[in-house]
């Protein structure tokens, strides 16, 4: 089973994962990016946060990008429209 990261950037920071998760597919790895921005986002943090500049790059073991998932995407609902 491949072995994906999700290096979450947020504005200029970027919080590597070192140690990945093993998932079947690329797909899987998009659901897993969109329920960590989801979570991420529902975290209160001491300072704002700018959710529209920010993204989760998930790459595989070669290192290779798989998908760069935007925070904004996991702000829609599963139709596409704004979730409430």
């Amino acid at each position: 089973m491949p072995r994906y990261f999700f290096n979450v950037h947020i504005g200029g920071d970027v919080v590597r994962d070192p140690d990945g998760q093993d998932l079947r597919d690329p797909d899987r790895a998009w659901e897993t990016a969109r329920a960590m921005a989801r979570s991420l986002m529902s975290t209160r943090f001491e300072k704002p946060v700018d959710w529209t500049a920010s993204h989760i790059e998930v790459s595989d073991d070669a290192g290779d990008i798989v998908l760069e998932f935007p925070f904004v995407e996991a702000m829609l609902d599963d139709e596409g429209g704004e979730r409430a």
